[in-house]
């Protein structure tokens, strides 16, 4: 990258709580990241047409990378619920339609778990990172987190499907109950994070 002082990278996303892990995780002096509010545009409207957490990391970093001049990062992130033949996976953002909120989206996944047992329940979030540089080399990171789907939302933190996710790792705890440096530690965001962070060996 840019031998500058401040490495500025743009994330692909207007979710101000991913970028808050984002920028936890990846806590490089000099590194400066950044969303494209902050750089007084908007969020670019990227069709997210992959067929994999993969594909549509690196259709946002690409969109990002070209229009705004800088690298850029982008995390495509999902829960597949086995019960469920492992949906709703890359549309989990919009598993309930559009325009769909994160208690449309919860609501619609407890509907569809309503006659599954506790043991059938099982289910992951993963997460996919890609990081364009500034002359369009790539670096791919992947993370996931076992856990399972709970009854009923329960927690204030995280969002999307935190609330119902109860993982493997803190048993008895929704994610959406741990702080940031616990979720960090556990989160498939935030194993793909340390794994981005260890092949840019900086």
């Amino acid at each position: 990258m840019s031998g500058a002082s401040v490495r500025r990278v743009v994330v692909a996303t207007a979710n101000r709580g991913k970028l808050a892990e984002i920028r936890s995780a990846l806590d490089f002096a000099g590194w400066e990241f950044v969303t494209a509010a902050d750089l007084g545009g908007e969020p670019l409207d990227v069709e997210e047409t992959g067929d994999t957490f993969e594909a549509n990391a690196r259709l946002k970093a690409q969109a990002y990378h070209q229009a705004l001049g800088l690298p850029a990062l982008a995390d495509d992130s999902g829960l597949q619920v086995d019960a469920l033949g492992g949906e709703p996976g890359v549309y989990s953002s919009r598993y309930a339609g559009a325009d769909a909120t994160d208690a449309d989206n919860n609501a619609k996944l407890l509907g569809a778990l309503a006659e599954v047992p506790a043991e059938m329940r099982t289910a992951r979030f993963r997460s996919v990172i890609v990081l364009i540089d500034e002359d369009g080399s790539e670096t791919v990171a992947v993370g996931a987190c076992e856990g399972a789907i709970g009854y009923e939302a329960r927690g204030e933190g995280g969002f999307g499907y935190d609330p119902l996710f109860l993982p493997d790792a803190v048993p008895g705890r929704t994610m959406a109950e741990l702080d940031l440096a616990e979720k960090n530690a556990i989160s498939h965001r935030g194993a793909a994070l340390r794994a981005l962070r260890a092949a840019l060996d900086t």
